[in-house]
């Protein structure tokens, strides 16, 4: 990193209650802060990847609150959150009671993000930034927010999530309605709607739907 990330985030966020799950604290960016006003160019010359951790994604935010509601889900299980972003739903998951929490996610900056929102909940997450698409740690319940908006990662994780759930996994996403989000082989769980940021999305409120990946689907 050619940027300190932890100063860097700490200068370029505020701590802030994302609307829908506001049990949590986070360090989010705003429109008061130069993150949003950075060119791709400019993110690039001092070495920072698109910061998508430094937002509370829709999908995100609506299978955090599906966890906090149903603890169940993860109650005292071991569990992955893939691209975790701003570590949002892995922390979710440690307030719901869950065993064991990884957070997942090939940014580096966005491991630094997990480890300072984990903190600021006084929960404890274990951070990992490899490529852990087509592997198999055992985890019980997988859980991933708002990954369906490219179709590359589309086609790469569907199958992954597919084996996963035929072994016995639980693995639920949150979807606002990307265009790449297989919805014929899912299971709908709920549907939250969610406040967003007009700078993020196309309205202010997103709705969003809950899944889980069934282990068979014809």
């Amino acid at each position: 990193m050619k940027t300190e990330a932890r100063v860097f985030i700490a200068q370029n966020t505020s701590l802030a209650r994302p609307p829908h799950v506001p049990e949590l604290t986070l360090h989010l960016a705003t429109e008061a802060h130069e993150l949003w006003q950075k060119t791709e160019e400019e993110l690039e010359a001092i070495g920072l990847p698109p910061p998508f951790w430094a937002f509370a994604w829709a999908g995100g935010q609506g299978l955090a609150r599906h966890l906090l509601d149903h603890p169940q889900l993860v109650s005292g299980k071991s569990v992955l959150d893939f691209a975790s972003g701003s570590g949002l739903v892995a922390i979710a998951a440690c307030k719901a009671g869950a065993g064991a929490v990884t957070a997942c996610d090939i940014d580096p900056w966005a491991a630094m993000a997990t480890a300072m929102n984990a903190a600021c909940n006084e929960v404890r997450v274990a951070l990992r930034s490899d490529d852990v698409i087509g592997t198999d740690d055992g985890w019980q319940t997988v859980l991933a927010g708002d990954v369906f908006y490219d179709k590359d990662l589309t086609e790469a994780v569907t199958p992954w999530f597919e084996a996963l759930a035929r072994r016995g996994a639980d693995v639920l996403v949150g979807d606002p309605g990307r265009a790449y989000c297989p919805r014929d082989r899912l299971e709908e769980l709920a549907v939250y709607q969610v406040e967003v940021t007009r700078a993020l999305e196309d309205s202010e409120v997103k709705k969003t739907t809950v899944w889980r990946f069934r282990p068979e689907w014809d």
